[in-house]
Order: C-alpha cells, then structure tokens, then sequence
C-alpha cells in the first residue's frame, strides 16, 4: 500500500517541506513553552500620541517596535503615529536623553515624557572631520561645544563663544571695537612667526582662511586689521569641535599643525515644518576704566614739575595751569568719550522641516551693535543660510547642500577715543562752544571729537557652499565627495576731511586724505573619498582612504588718494589729484594631497588608530614642496574588561589612550621661496624694480611632532567623569628669515633654521552631576590647563633678528626688560640695573630681565541649574599671567597729560621713596628718559590674573497651555560681568594698552517656536 500516494511532483515536495516544518515547529515549541499568537495579538492597530520634555514637544524622536523595523519620527508638535501589535513594546530614543521602552498593553494612545540623560557621555557622537567616532571610542583628544552653549551668550564672534569653555584653547580678545577679532592659540605657540600659529577652521567640510583681511592704516578693527572668522553667525552653529593632538589632526596633514577647529552648521530635521523666531535687544559699557588724577591733584602735578624746574611764570603753551583753561572743571574723559552705551539688537529666524529621507533648513539674521563712543558709529551684519539633506529610497544615494552668504557693514571712527581719553587733562576745555559747533579754545588743545569728522568703514561679502555626494556602492563601501567654495570681498576706507583740523589752520580739501583698502580672496576644494567598514566576529575595521585638490586665488592693494577739490568729493576716489599705491600684491595658492586611515576596534576595549598624510603645497622650492606626514593612536577601555567591571562596578568609564605624530606647516605666506621683485621708487622717464627677495630652492616645511598620553574616567553610571591629558609638540625646521651680510644688499634670506619650540602641558576636565531629579538638575564642568613653551634651540640666535626678542630655555612670549632697581632717593629718579657695568643704561645690552607673557595657567567653570522650566548657566573664566599695566607707556609725571591716580604718590624731596619719580617737564630730559625706561623695564609688567564671570544666562519655557501650544523661551544674558583681580589697568584680558577694552553686555531675548 503506498501511503503516500498522493504526494507526487514539485507540489507534493511543497507539502512535504510544509509538514516537516509544522511537526518541527510543533516540537520547538512544545520544548520552549511558548503559546501560539492569539487573534489580538496577531492584530496590527494604529498608536498614537505625544513625546514632551518639560511641557515641550519633541521633534525628531525615533520611535521603534522592538524586534521589528517599523520606525516613526515625532512631528513638530511631538505627536507620532506607529503601527504595532497590542503586545509590543515601542522603544523612544533621542541624542541625550534616556532610552525608554514602553509595553503597548492593548493601549493605542502614549503621552511620553522624556528625561535627560545628564550622565551617559559615552553615546555623544564627535565629529572629526572626515569621519565621525563615539565619544568613548575616540583616540584622540577632541572637545566640544554645541549649540545650547551659543544660545546663552550675546557675542557675535564664534570664539568670544568657547573663552573658558574647553581645556587647551586659549583664547583673548584683542579690541573692544565692534565687529572685533580674537586670537586663539591651541596648545601654545609653535613657530616664531607671530602668522605661523593660527588654527585650521573647517565649516561643513571647508577650509575657511582665517587669515586678517586689510589693512591696519584703513581697518575699522583697531588694533588690528579685519578678521574674516566675524563673518560666522554664532546663531546658525549647530557645535564646534576643536582637535588639539596629533591623532585628531593628522587626517588634515599640514593644515592641522597648530590645531582644527571644525563648525558645524544647523541642519533640518525630520517632521512638520518648524520656524524658529528669535529677538534680542541689549547694551554694553565699558567693563572698568583706569584710575586717573582729577583736577586738583593733575595742577598740583603740573604746578610742581615747573617749580622743579625754577619756573615761576608760566608758558604761554600751558593752558592747563596758565589760566586759559577753567581752574575749576573736572572732567572724567573715560566717561565722556568711552563710557556711552553700545547698543545690541538681533532678529533672527528659521524654517526647517523635512520627511525621513529629505530636511531642509532656511535661516536668516540680521544683528546691530553701536558703539560706546560718541557720534553715529555702528557695525550690521546680516546672513543667510540655507541646507539641504536628502537620502534615496534605497538608502544607497546621499546628497547635502550648504550654503551661506554673509554682508557685513562697520563704520567707526579713524581712531580709538580711548587713546585721547587717557591722555587729555581733566580740567580741558567743553568740546562744543555755545553755537553748538566743535570748540577749539583759541587753539590751545585738540579737540577729541575732531574724529567724528573721520570715519574708517569696511564692507565685507562672504559666501560659503559646500555640496556632498555619497553612493553605497555595496553594504559597506561607500564613495562620496565634497565640493566647496568661497569667495570673501572685502572693501575699507579711512578718509581724513581737512574739516577735523581747527579752521584757524587754514587746512582746504586738498589736505583731505582718503585711504582705501580692496581684497578679494577666493577658493575650491574637492576631496574625493572611499570608505569601508567591516565586523567579523568582536572586530570591526573601517577603512577610508582620500585626496584632496584645493586653490586659493587672493588680492589686496592699499592706496592713498588726496588733492580733493571739495570734502564732498572725498568718497570719490576718482576726483583726487594724486594717487599713491601703498601696497599691492597678488597670490595664488595651491594644495594637493592624499590622506587614509585605518580604525581597528576589537571588543569595544582595545582600539587602533592609524593616519598618514601625503601633502604638497605651492609655498615651496622645488623638490620640496611634498611632504609624508602621520599618525597612531591606541586606546584601551578597561572598563570593558569583565574583571574590572566586576570588581569595580562603580566605574562606569575608563580608558587609556595615548598618540604620537607629525604634521607640518606651510603658514610662510605666497612665493616666500622665489626671487621677488618691487617698484623702486625712482623713476627714470619708467619706474624702475627692485629685487627684495633672494631665491631658496631648499625652501621646506616646518615639522611638528605631537606626543599624548590622557586617562578618561566616569563614576557613578558617569555622574563624575574626568579627563587627564598630558602633552608634547615640538616644532623644528622654522620658517624663518636668516641674517645676510649687508653687502648682499638683503637683511635676510627665507630659510629654514634648525630651531626647535616645545609646547607641553597638563589639561584636566572635571563634569560632575550634583543633583538629577526629575524637576531639579545641576552639572558643574571645569577646565583647567597648565601650559609651558619653551626654545629648545637656535643656532646662531645672537646674530639674527630675534636676538633681542628670544631667549634660548624661555618661552617664545617674552619681554626682556631693563631690570627696574627702585627710586634713588637723592635725585627722585627711576634707576635701574646696569647688566654690563659699562655705567649707562642702554638698549639691548642692560634689557637682561625676562617676563613671561603665557599665562601660567587657564580655564573656566561651568554651571547649569535647572528647575522645572527655569534654567540659570554660569560660566567663570580664570587666567594666571602677567601683563602690561597701567603706567606702560605713559609720559613723564608733570607733562601735559594725565596721570594715573597712583602717581600722586611720588618723589617730593631727598629722602622720599615715592614710588613714583620727581614730577617734570619736558625740559628735564634725565627724568623723560628715566621715566621711558621704566616704561621698558620689569616694573611696567604686574600680576595681570583674574577671574571673570564670563557668562551668565537665566531662562524661562513658558506652559505650553499658556501658549496654546507655541513654545516660548524668555532669557537675559550677560557677557563679561564681573572681574575679580589685583591689576593696575583698565582690563586684565585686554592685552593692547590704550585701547578700548571688552565690553560688558546684558541682552534680553525672546524665542518662539510653532
């Protein structure tokens, strides 16, 4: 009998497979006890609901059915829909908030709440650049800023923002002048050229040439030219990265010598459209004014010096004291001329939206700030910005579009008040006669508003784009490309009317002076890259490999042009009758290279690291203009070791890492390596040339090596986490300019010298969560960094050009000094130490005393408080160093210029010990020379240390039901409001005396989101 008969062909195997796998089935799950699905549970239903924080919808939330792959994302107003079964449980996640798993239950509507996750810093994705790393699997040292920190300060320069933010990064600002720069040195200064040292700055994948644009005779800037980085509107910044160690930056070769600082925009999200408005308004003033003489101490000043001088009758040019000028006014020039209100208003406003496979974002700014000093002076700024993000279908092809475009408008006066604020007398005369017209009292001062005659205005044009192209050619290899470009114009004026002079002078337009300033500087970039990834087993290896073609084209000429027929005329270069060129020049730069790195991570504890670089730049000779750079970094997660998380359950996080690596350094500028050659000046029927260049065909990198070692920590499930770094760099092969004898007719030939700096320090991170509950938090973040650079060696230092500036052993940052040996009590004079008992003070042999301008050490103190919707952020900055004070620079005690207030304790008669010395006139030229060198010696430089409560923030999420529904965010924030310190000058960080110091800013805000 065959019983199975009835199975025949390719169907009867069909059956036969079906029934063999219901018996087996059967089997399974009779042995594991797991029930058939019932009807209900077999049933798909729709579930729907809300995802807050803090009474705010969430946007962006991925939710997931767990062992499924049916995802959704949280709209605009928070809400979500998702298919699933009554028994499945849905999953909730968000970038720094904690995980949620919700079992549905049967239940179709879900109002979650999400809840910070304050602790878990092991998650937080880090940007390198080329490629992106998770913070607890890093090799190298990289921090981090994000948007939140940006919301919280009125700046409108990015790097006001990180001051006191990140261990390692230094940064000053160097004017209090609106639309400002700032220096920024990432572990210390590696070359002797003051230009050598700035920071790589990569926004959305493009280099940004960061390099100062105009000219110091045209700059509305003062002291310093324009600086390009005011273009970046704080606003659109989603984080910056700063890569301090030769693991992090050897990707960028040459360019990452001195650092990366990586920006990174905002990008859409996926969900409804969401618009963003935000308006501020505030003021700023002058954070603290030098203590100067008022009236009656500066006549007693000025009356003693002429009696030190047996001068009864006094001259007809001191009408200070001589009765032209009131006896009885007392003015406090700081105030008048510098302590005005500088006004801040900013509008700002976003759209962004997009679905799971393309976001978008458009945003907008327009920012006004006015100035302390009088008269109508302001800086505007407005920008756009626009991105796209978009995915296909199959997840294969990836395309992003950025692009920003910034205008720029500063108009100042040709002159910083300050400058005339310190030195005018007290007891001057009103600077607007009855008529209300500029008062020149007869001629006997110069009026300070004279300037408001002059205006230095700079406009600047700056565009941005970057395209990238990405095509999963298999599951793990993938080829994309970026594309960018931008292109900066920039145009300054400082005109001179003849209207600025008294109208005693006789001056006519054609005194008037315009002097004008163009540069243009434009550049592209396409870096080609192929990436792979692979897991096998506990290991996972990720290849990238790359090249990079880029090119900078720039221009810039400086001219003077007078001879107007009328002051109307004067912004119209075209009508002055004499032109002259003061500076002309144009460069092309160009740089190629090709770049990989391999990772290895095996287990999640023991990770590999390697990076090279090939890099060639057009700054070289031939021969020389390639070069090999690159890198290894080992990192060891111990806590991942099974022991160790057994044994100490308390550590959360720990991690050994170390690197070691060379980069170069191509910051010498255009054609430095070729023989140049200028217009002579003489003109025989044609203007001559002139050779001001000699040719060096060995002309080659500098070379920076980087060594670190670092600990990482986290406690308590990373309620305390630390981190301990301790650095090497060392810089060798300096581009520097070598002495020639004179009969060459060069001062000196481009080479390099066999010189070497080290940098070295200790940089330690401290984030510790004090209280986490559900209505109340509190996390306190501290940096702090000790810094050393040193001159390791110079050959043949004594007859170069930096003999008087460096010291062999000391850092590059140094001032040698006359040594000041205190007050002869005979004669009231300032002496000091004669080095080489030659018996006169002279520069440079007796300049033997050396002071450390570095700071000693740096860093900040962070503090975030939140209770229910309340949020209070408080940033204190601290820095150990010493500084220029208040009587650097300043005139002989008894000329016709104020004084410090300290002065008045001085020198009277034999047997004083002042401190200050004899009050004089110019007629005594022992005491104008004593009083110059002591501007030159050890005592003009005191403790310039200081804490500062850099920024202070409080701001309040209105109810969502008080609001129906619109989010809206009240805050006040202040920048720069207190100091604490023992200085003897205005300003403690401001490293240019005379100048106008930061400013103290309070605005207030108001955001809505719908």
């Amino acid at each position: 009998m065959k019983t199975i008969s009835f199975i025949s062909g390719r169907r009867h195997v069909s059956y036969l497979f079906l029934l063999v796998f219901y018996i087996s089935t059967t089997n399974a799950l009779a042995h594991t006890n797991i029930v058939p699905l019932s009807a209900t549970e077999q049933q798909q239903q729709t579930v729907t609901g809300t995802v807050t924080y803090n009474n705010m919808p969430m946007t962006g939330v991925t939710i997931t059915v767990k062992g499924k792959n049916t995802t959704a994302i949280s709209g605009e107003d928070g809400k979500f829909s998702i298919s699933a079964n009554g028994t499945d449980t849905l999953i909730f996640e968000y970038l720094g908030f904690k995980t949620q798993s919700i079992a549905l239950n049967n239940r179709t509507i879900l109002n979650i709440q999400l809840e910070e996750d304050v602790n878990d810093l092991k998650e937080v994705i880090i940007n390198a650049g080329y490629y992106s790393v998770k913070d607890s699997e890093r090799t190298g040292s990289i921090s981090k800023i994000t948007a939140k920190d940006f919301e919280k300060q009125p700046v409108t320069n990015v790097l006001a923002a990180m001051q006191g933010r990140m261990a390692g990064v230094n940064i000053t600002q160097n004017t209090g002048i609106a639309g400002g720069g700032f220096d920024i040195e990432i572990r210390g200064q590696n070359s002797l050229r003051s230009g050598g040292n700035n920071p790589l700055y990569v926004i959305d994948g493009v280099p940004y040439a960061s390099d100062l644009i105009g000219a110091r005779v045209t700059s509305p800037e003062m002291p310093m030219p324009t600086s390009p980085l005011n273009s970046l509107n704080p606003g659109d910044i989603e984080s910056i990265e700063v890569l301090r160690d030769a693991d992090a930056t050897a990707i960028y070769g040459s360019r990452g010598a001195n650092g990366v600082v990586l920006v990174t925009t905002k990008k859409g999200k996926a969900g409804k459209t969401k618009f963003i408005a935000n308006v501020s308004s505030g003021f700023g003033r002058v954070t603290r004014f030098r203590k100067l003489m008022n009236t009656q101490q500066y006549l007693q000043m000025r009356k003693e010096a002429f009696t030190n001088e047996n001068i009864t009758e006094y001259p007809s040019w001191a009408t200070d004291i001589n009765g032209e000028w009131p006896q009885d006014r007392d003015t406090d020039w700081q105030e008048t001329l510098a302590g005005g209100n500088a006004g801040f208003t900013t509008v700002q406003g976003s759209v962004s939206g997009g679905s799971e496979n393309t976001q978008f974002l458009v945003s907008g700014n327009y920012s006004r700030e006015t100035t302390v000093f009088p008269g109508d002076f302001r800086y505007t700024k407005a920008n756009v910005l626009s991105t796209i993000n978009h995915k296909s279908e199959n997840k294969k092809f990836t395309l992003g579009f950025t692009a920003g475009y910034t205008a720029r408008d500063n108009k100042q006066p040709s002159i910083d008040f300050m400058q005339e604020a310190i030195a005018l007398a007290p007891n001057a005369p009103a600077l607007y006669d009855d008529a209300g017209n500029l008062n020149w009292q007869n001629n006997t001062f110069n009026n300070p508003l004279r300037y408001l005659q002059t205006e230095a205005g700079a406009k600047t044009y700056d565009l941005l784009a970057n395209a990238q192209l990405g095509y999963s050619i298999l599951e793990n290899l993938q080829l994309r490309s970026s594309f960018g470009f931008t292109d900066l114009r920039h145009k300054e004026t400082s005109a001179l009317p003849s209207t600025m002079f008294a109208p005693s002078t006789g001056r006519t337009p054609s005194s008037s002076s315009l002097f004008a300033t163009t540069a243009n500087r434009q550049s592209w970039i396409i870096e080609p890259q192929l990436d792979y990834k692979i897991s096998i087993g506990k290991a996972k290896l990720q290849a990238l490999a790359g090249a990079t073609f880029q090119q900078q084209d720039a221009s810039q000429m400086t001219q003077q042009f007078y001879g107007f027929a009328s002051n109307a005329l004067l912004y119209n270069p075209g009508s002055a009758s004499r032109i002259t060129t003061l500076s002309s020049g144009e460069s092309v730069y160009k740089y190629q290279a090709f770049f990989g790195r391999v990772n290895f991570n095996f287990a999640q504890k023991y990770i590999i690291n390697l990076t090279g670089r090939r890099d060639g730049s057009s700054r070289f000779g031939p021969g020389n203009r390639f070069a090999n750079f690159g890198a290894v970094g080992a990192a060891w997660i111990f806590s991942n070791e099974k022991l160790i998380s057994e044994k100490l359950p308390f550590l959360s996080m720990g991690k050994l890492r170390a690197s070691y690596g060379t980069s170069g350094n191509d910051q010498i500028g255009d054609y430095q390596y070729l023989d140049t050659y200028s217009t002579s000046g003489y003109s025989y029927g044609v203007s001559g040339l002139q050779p001001t260049r000699l040719f060096n065909p060995d002309f080659a990198w500098e070379s920076n090596k980087k060594l670190e070692a670092a600990l990482e920590t986290g406690f308590l499930n990373d309620r305390i986490s630390t981190t301990v770094a301790w650095y090497r760099n060392r810089s060798s092969n300096q581009l520097v300019g070598i002495p020639l004898p004179g009969t060459t007719g060069f001062s000196e030939l481009q080479a390099n010298l066999d010189a070497e700096v080290e940098n070295s320090g200790w940089e330690v991170t401290l984030r510790t969560v004090n209280v986490k509950t559900e209505n109340f938090s509190w996390i306190t973040s501290i940096n702090y960094t000790i810094a050393k650079n040193k001159l390791l060696s110079f050959p043949g230092l004594e007859s170069s050009s930096y003999a008087n500036q460096l010291v062999i052993g000391q850092p590059l940052n140094i001032v040698k000094s006359y040594h000041y040996t205190g007050l002869d009590p005979q004669t009231g004079l300032y002496t000091f130490e004669d080095a080489n008992g030659d018996g006169r003070i002279s520069e440079p042999e007796d300049k033997t005393a050396i002071k450390n301008l570095n700071p000693q050490y740096f860093g900040g103190v962070q503090n975030q408080l939140r209770y229910g919707n309340l949020q209070l952020d408080f940033l204190f900055q601290f820095v150990k160093q010493l500084n220029y004070n208040q009587y650097y620079g300043t005139a002989a005690p008894g000329n016709m210029m104020n004084q410090p207030a300290a002065v008045v304790s001085h020198w009277q008669q034999p047997g004083d010990t002042g401190p200050y010395q004899i009050y004089a006139t110019d007629l005594n030229d022992a005491a104008i020379t004593a009083n110059s060198q002591f501007g030159s010696s050890d005592a003009a430089i005191s403790d310039g240390s200081y804490i500062r409560l850099k920024n202070i923030s409080l701001s309040y999420d209105l109810p969502l039901k008080w609001t129906r529904g619109i989010g809206c965010r009240l805050s006040v924030q202040g920048q720069n409001m207190l100091t604490v310190t023992s200085f003897k000058g205005a300003d403690p960080e401001f490293k240019s005396p005379g100048y106008l110091p930061p400013l103290k800013t309070i605005t207030t805000s108001l955001q809505l989101t719908f």
